[in-house]
Formats: structure tokens, C-alpha cells, sequence
């Protein structure tokens, strides 16, 4: 079909008609909701109805939303002019598409014969699966009726063969849209789990492989239709992916408000599939429960509720592609003729491509250990257990002893260690209420949003992709199982008032402490849960050289055998967290730290201070060196040298990662680390004439840095500074949190510079949308006065 929108030709979208219809219907329910999407289907109807020419042979039909009557309130119209030859078809095309077109309304369309449809739905299974929601709006009933049937009937036979196709398209979509069960900000209509899977459901259901539109399936998706009309209402236009800023909007159209204290979330419970109720409703139960105007949503509990139904989504099409499978394959048999079963654990076998128990498990006394056994075996494998087993093992596997026998202890290592398969193992048993006999813990965690640009997973399933993540690193570490459980526990924290690396040092030790662990590897995983965020905050907003640095971490972390941990942890969290959370340069830096504390810890020596770079202590003044991420300059000594760089290099958009400057000789040396603002290099030529100009104090240079960085200036929350009193050998640390803004450093330096603070190296950590900015004060601890003054000079600058 063909995509398109048009404006009339006054420029303006809009007709006064449809205008009118979708007025009346936006009345219904704030225009969300069940009803009011069929009110809408139905004034479409209406007025498509008019816009048809009668004529034999011809008919208007919908697909699509339209076709199944679930129109979204900035949603498409996808229609496909039916005919049977007759002539004239385009005028009569026509007569449709420009009236859409001129309403301002996005338009899927085509003009086919019912064999062109048919043969574009055998060789698309994409318009096969459309052509399962064709609807009569207008015309010719016989003909739209002959390709109704038809198109269910060549479906019904070719499903079994087509569905290798459909699921490859599907996993290419999941690839790019991800998990809309975990995502902060998923994408409702294209990610796994959402409205587009909900249709091939509906496929499979059509073909008769099996009963994928369960009520639980149906109740996810009216919810996330819900979710969708409101995300539309709320945006004012057509928009999929529920972001961030929208949520509590979202959540007051669809009646979600803040729990009062203390009240239970249904939405925190398990998403069992087979227990609709479970799942969280609207205040009235009912899908078209009236929205209060004005109402103060909670979007976090909307986030939870969406997960929720994702994850029924998901389950409900993984179990229709494997029964897809098992029909095309047939059932695997051994030479006696029964059913092939193979064992791959004790208690585990395979049968059918799933894993079941043996027939022994079941019949004997249930080992409390059995369900982490079979996850075991599942992710190893990387199999799908059975739907049948995990039911039983949720209703008659006896829950474990603490502390746990040795046998759980080595399955719930085996699992977090499994790498890809510990994912959907770990999905599978939480989808059956599984992971709360093992961890109880897990309730609170579930679906838990993250309130942090750089998080792209909700809580439980950062979890556990860290513990995948660790898993790429156990070889690097003296104890691989410590490693694992670390980083499935390092914030299970979170949620809870307070640091959550110091709120969750207890939890931590309470799971370790229940699972077997000995008292010395509970505190292990107590430090582990209390340091994860320490080398990243030391490597990017501290003085690498300064000796204070190395032995103030070299105290904390103890031994050379945590730090290996800590090291491996750090790397598996951010690989977690997502891209905006590691680069190569903060790596580089993690690195460096830990080797210089591991010297340190070795042999009790802090490693000497880097010595300058020689080429900075040669040669006529200015010396300037460029590379792709160092900056370094030497000029005759004088104050504000690295602010007059730092705006330089704001001037040519690079951020700067680090800066550090000494006087050697006469000299005034600065060594800047630095990254494309926006990702493209700057001209080398034209950055090392602006550098060597503004440190010769060229007025024009330094009346463009102002300029910029006046034009700079940043909103938002309030910034602050944290003085450190001992964080360095010869310094005071000053530190500044705020929001981030090209030219923060040359306003900040220069501020600095006026107030008479000499600052001899400063370290930079972008957090999302905000800095974390490490001044180093040459000097001692200034008076109270003069810590007043500076911090009024920074705040002003900021």
C-alpha cells in the first residue's frame, strides 16, 4: 500500500467535516478508551460512506485500525479500493483519496482487483496478515466479501509455512525497537511486546495453531490501546513511543494516580498470564473508566502496568511460535515410535524442543532446588521450558530452606552465568511467579522505572543484564560467583529513600546470607554493592596523579582481589546501563586508576605523578599540540591561561574531559582531554590559530568566547558546590553539580580565575543532561568567607 498526506490547496490540513465527527468522538471518555475508539471507526464510516460513488463492482475497504474498528485518535487510515475491472477506477479513487488527503489525514491506500490482492498477500506476509482485518466501509458487499474469505481461508492453509518469515521480520523489528516489557521509553506500537505483536497473535489464532488470544492476552491489549489513545491525546498528535515527559499526562488520562502511602500496587505483582486479575486495572475495573481533567498521574505505576502487559504480550507469542514450530516439524520419535526425550540435567529432559521434567521428578517427593535446576539447565541450553512445567513447578515445588542447600547455591551460579540464555530463563520463571520463591525481594524490583537519561532498562531487567554482562569478565576475577551475584544485587537498593549503595548493602547481605554464602562473602558482597560506583566517580572526577587519590581508594577497597571485582563489576553495570554510560575515554581512565591502585596495593607505594610532556618544555612560546582527543598548550606563566583554552575549545564545540595545569620553568603548561560536542572534529588548522592567538591576548578571540558563552547559559534545577577538604596532596577540591552547557568550563574557570583561585586541574562527568565538575583550589582550606565568595562567583557564572 502507499503512505501519504496531503494539504488543500490553501495550505491548511482540515475539513470541517471530519473536524466535526472527530470532535463529537474526542467527547467520549476524553476520547480514549474501547468506546471511543469504535466511535470513532463508526464516524469515519460515516463519512467515507459519502465520499464512495455508487457503482457495481467496487467497494471500500478498511484494514488496519479502521478495519478493526480500534482507531487511534491521530492514527492512519489504511483503505484499499476494491474492484472487480471495471472502468474508471482511478477517477473513483480519486474521488476518495484527495477529500482524506485534504482533511489533513495520514492515508495508507491501493487500488487492486481481489486476485491482485491475494497474490500480493501470498508473496507479503506482512498484507496477509492486513488482509485478516479487511472491513466493508462502502460498495459492492459480494466483492469485499469474496476477498474477506478468500484471504482467511489462504491464510488458514499457508500460516504454518509463512510464519518462518513473519518471525523473521519480527526479530528484525525487536532488534530495533528492544523489549517494550524493560524499556524507560518503549516504543508501543513496534517494540516486542506491544500492539504489532498483538496482530500476529491474532494471526496465529486465525490460522487455528493455537489459543494465543487468551483473556489475559485480550486485557493486555486493550490496556496498551488505552495507553496509546491517551499517549496520542496527550502529545496532540501521532506519537508511539511513551517518553519520559508524557508519562504522568498519560497516567491521569487513564485514571492512575499516586497511591496514597502504604497501599498496595496490584501492578507490583507478578504478571502471571493465567491470572488477568493480577494485573492492574483501571479505578473502575472496566477499560472505559471515566478520567479525571487535571489529575496528577503516576507514571510510574503506568510504566509498571505497560511492563506488565508487554510481558503478556511477549510470552503469549513466544508460546505460539514454538507451537508453530512443533506443527511443522511434527513430533521428533525414537526408533521404538513414542516421543524422543532427551536428558540434559538431572531431573531435565528435552522433549519436543522444551525442556520438561523427567518423569521421576514428578512422581517423587519435589527437591526445593528443582525449579533453579531446570532455569539452570534452560539458560545453559538456551531451550524454552515447557509451559506445562513451569505451572507445575509454580504450584508444587516446595519453597527453599535458608540457608539454601548447596545444590541451589551452584543452579542459581550456573544460571547467572549462562550469558545469552540467562535472560529469557530468567523471564520465563519471573513470567511464572518463580524468582519470588528464590527472592522475595524481587516484588519491589520488578518493573521498577529509573529516573535517569542514561538508563535505558527499568530495575529488574538492568539486573540481570548485568549479571549477564559479568559474565563476559569471570575469567578475569579470582571468584567468578561473587562477580555474578554482585552484579544481579548491586542496586537492589533502588526504590528505597537514601544512597541506594549504601541502602542496599543490608539487602544484599540478607540474600547472600540466606543462599549459603559464609560470613566473609556476605561483607564481600556487602562492599561490593557499597564501592560499584566508586571507580567510575574517582577515574572521572579526581586527580588520577595525586597520590591522596590512589591510597584514599587503595583504603577503601582493601585487597588486589576486590579490586579485580569492583573493576569487572563496573564494566558489566555500564555495558548494562547503556551506551551513554561508558566510552572509551572514562574506560582508559577506570583502568588507569585501578592499575595505579593495584601498584599500590601490591607493594604499598603510591606511583609517582606523571612528568610533563617534553615537547611542552621546548621551543618558542605559544606551543601548541593537537590530536584527535588531546589538547596541550604552553604559554609565558601567567593566571587564567586555562580558562583562555577552555573557551577555545568551547568556541570550536569539543568538550573537555579533562584539564590539568603546572607551571614548569616559567612556563604555563595546560593538557586537555576532549571530545566533539555534537561528534564532528573541529578544523585542526583553525583551533590551533584561535588557541595561539587568545593565549598572545587577541581582543577578537577573547570578545568571541564571551559572546558564546554568554549565549550559552543553561537552564534548569539549581546548581550547587561541594567543597572537599582532603580529597588532594596540595589542593582544596571543589566540585559543582549542575545542569550541562557548551562553555560551562571557560565561564566556571574564568569566575574562578577573578575571584584569585589558582585552579590546577579539573575533571569533568556528564551525566545525562547534567555535570559532575571537580575543581582542583591550589592551596589550603580557605575561610569560610572566602569558600562563600568563590561558590557565589560559580554559582553566578553558571
Amino acid at each position: 500500500m502507499t503512505s501519504s498526506t496531503r494539504k488543500n490547496d490553501s495550505g491548511h490540513t482540515g475539513n470541517g467535516a471530519v473536524e466535526l465527527l472527530v470532535d463529537e468522538v474526542d467527547g467520549v471518555d476524553g476520547g480514549v478508551g474501547q468506546t471511543a475508539r469504535a466511535a470513532r471507526a463508526a464516524a469515519y464510516d460515516r463519512w467515507l460512506r459519502g465520499l464512495l460513488p455508487r457503482r457495481p463492482g467496487v467497494a471500500l475497504v478498511a484494514v488496519g485500525g479502521l478495519g478493526r474498528r480500534q482507531c487511534a485518535p491521530h492514527g492512519d487510515l489504511d483503505l484499499v479500493l476494491l474492484h472487480a475491472g471495471v472502468p474508471g477506477v482511478d477517477e473513483l479513487a480519486a474521488a476518495v483519496w484527495y477529500p482524506v488527503w485534504d482533511a489533513g489525514l495520514r492515508l495508507d491506500h491501493s487500488v487492486r482487483t481481489v486476485a491482485e490482492a491475494l497474490s500480493v498477500a501470498q508473496d507479503d506476509v506482512k498484507v496477509a496478515l492486513g488482509l485478516l482485518d479487511a472491513r466493508l466501509v462502502a460498495g459492492d458487499a459480494a466483492l469485499a466479501d469474496t476477498l474477506v474469505r478468500t484471504a482467511a481461508d489462504h491464510w488458514r492453509r499457508t500460516a504454518v509455512r509463512q510464519l518462518p518469515a513473519l518471525r523473521e521480520i519480527t526479530t528484525a523489528r525487536w532488534a530495533a525497537h528492544g523489549e517494550l516489557a524493560f524499556l524507560l521509553e518503549g516504543d508501543l506500537k513496534e517494540a516486542a511486546g506491544g500492539l504489532r505483536d498483538v496482530g500476529i497473535l491474532r494471526a496465529v489464532a486465525a490460522a487455528g495453531i493455537t489459543d494465543a488470544l487468551r483473556p489475559a492476552v485480550r486485557a493486555a491489549h486493550l490496556r496498551l490501546l488505552d495507553t496509546r489513545d491517551a499517549l496520542h491525546r496527550q502529545a496532540g498528535r501521532r506519537v508511539d513511543r511513551l517518553v519520559a515527559q508524557e508519562r504522568d499526562g498519560v497516567a491521569a488520562l487513564l485514571g492512575l494516580r499516586h497511591l496514597p502511602s502504604g497501599a498496595a500496587d496490584p501492578a507490583r505483582l507478578p504478571p502471571a498470564a493465567a491470572d488477568p486479575a493480577r494485573l492492574r486495572q483501571l479505578p473502575s475495573d472496566a477499560p472505559d473508566a471515566p478520567r479525571r481533567a487535571g489529575a496528577v498521574g503516576d507514571g510510574d505505576a503506568l510504566l509498571r502496568r505497560v511492563a506488565g502487559d508487554a510481558r503478556t504480550v511477549s510470552h503469549a507469542l513466544d508460546d505460539a511460535f514454538r507451537a508453530a514450530d512443533r506443527l511443522r516439524s511434527g513430533h521428533r520419535r525414537g526408533t521404538d515410535g513414542r516421543p524422543l526425550r532427551r536428558p540434559v540435567a538431572r531431573d531435565v529432559v528435552e522433549h519436543d524442543g522444551e525442556l520438561v521434567l523427567a518423569r521421576t521428578a514428578i512422581g517423587a517427593r519435589p527437591d526445593p532446588s528443582l525449579s533453579l535446576r531446570v532455569a539452570a539447565a534452560a539458560a545453559v541450553t538456551r531451550l524454552p521450558i515447557a509451559r506445562a512445567t513451569c505451572e507445575w513447578l509454580a504450584a508444587y515445588c516446595p519453597p527453599l530452606p535458608a540457608p539454601w542447600p548447596a545444590e541451589a547455591r551452584a543452579a542459581l551460579i550456573t544460571l547467572l552465568g549462562a550469558g545469552p540464555g540467562l535472560v529469557p530463563a530468567w523471564e520465563t520463571c519471573d513470567r511464572y511467579g518463580l524468582i519470588e520463591g528464590w527472592l522475595p525481594e524481587w516484588t519491589r524490583l520488578r518493573s521498577l522505572p529509573q529516573h535517569n537519561p542514561v538508563h535505558r532498562f527499568t530495575l529488574d531487567r538492568h539486573l540481570v543484564q548485568t549479571a549477564y554482562e559479568a559474565s563476559r569478565h569471570t575469567r578475569e576475577v579470582d571468584r567468578p560467583d561473587l562477580l555474578l551475584l554482585g552484579g544481579l544485587l548491586h542496586d537492589v537498593g533502588k526504590g528505597l529513600p537514601g544512597d541506594h549503595s549504601a541502602v542496599g548493602v543490608p539487602l544484599a547481605e540478607a540474600v547472600a546470607a540466606r543462599i549459603g554464602l559464609p560470613a566473609p562473602e556476605v561483607a564481600l558482597i556487602g562492599t561490593l554493592v557499597r564501592l560499584h560506583l566508586l571507580l567510575p566517580d574517582v577515574a572521572t572526577r579526581r586527580d588520577l596523579a595525586d597520590p591522596v587519590t590512589i591510597a584514599g581508594v587503595a583504603e577503601r577497597v582493601g585487597d588486589p582481589a576486590t579490586l579485580e571485582l569492583l573493576h569487572a563489576l563496573v564494566r558489566a553495570d555500564a555495558a548494562a546501563t547503556g551506551p551513554a554510560a561508558w566510552s572509551d575515554w572514562k574506560g582508559r581512565l577506570v583502568a588507569e586508576l585501578v592499575a595505579r591502585v593495584r601498584t599500590a596495593l601490591d607493594t604499598g607505594v603510591l606511583p609517582a605523578p606523571p612528568a610533563p610532556d617534553p615537547a611542552l618544555l621546548a621551543g618558542p612560546l605559544p606551543v601548541v599540540h593537537l590530536t584527535a582527543d588531546r589538547v596541550a598548550v604552553a604559554a609565558a606563566d601567567r593566571r587564567g591561561l586555562l580558562a583562555t583554552v577552555a573557551g577555545c575549545l568551547a568556541l570550536h564545540r569539543l568538550e573537555v574531559l579533562s584539564a590539568d595545569a603546572s607551571s614548569v620553568d616559567g612556563r604555563a603548561l595546560v593538557e586537555c582531554r576532549v571530545q566533539p560536542r555534537y561528534g564532528l572534529a573541529p578544523d585542526p588548522i583553525a583551533l590551533g590559530a584561535d588557541l595561539r592567538r587568545a593565549v598572545n591576548g587577541d581582543v577578537s578571540v577573547i570578545q568571541r568566547l564571551r559572546g558564546r558563552a554568554l549565549a550559552a547559559r543553561a537552564g534548569g534545577a539549581a546548581p550547587r558546590v561541594v567543597w572537599h577538604r582532603e580529597a588532594a596532596t596540595d589542593a582544596v577540591l571543589l566540585e559543582l553539580r549542575a545542569a550541562d552547557a557548551a562553555g560551562l568550563l571557560y565561564r566556571v574557570t574564568c569566575a574562578l580565575d577573578e575571584a584569585g583561585a589558582q585552579v590546577r586541574a579539573a575533571r569533568i562527568s556528564t551525566l545525562g543532561g547534567d555535570v559532575v565538575d571537580a575543581f582542583y583550589l591550589v592551596g589550603g582550606w580557605p575561610a569560610e568567607a572566602d569558600r562563600a565568595r568563590l561558590e557565589a562567583a560559580v554559582l553566578a557564572a553558571v
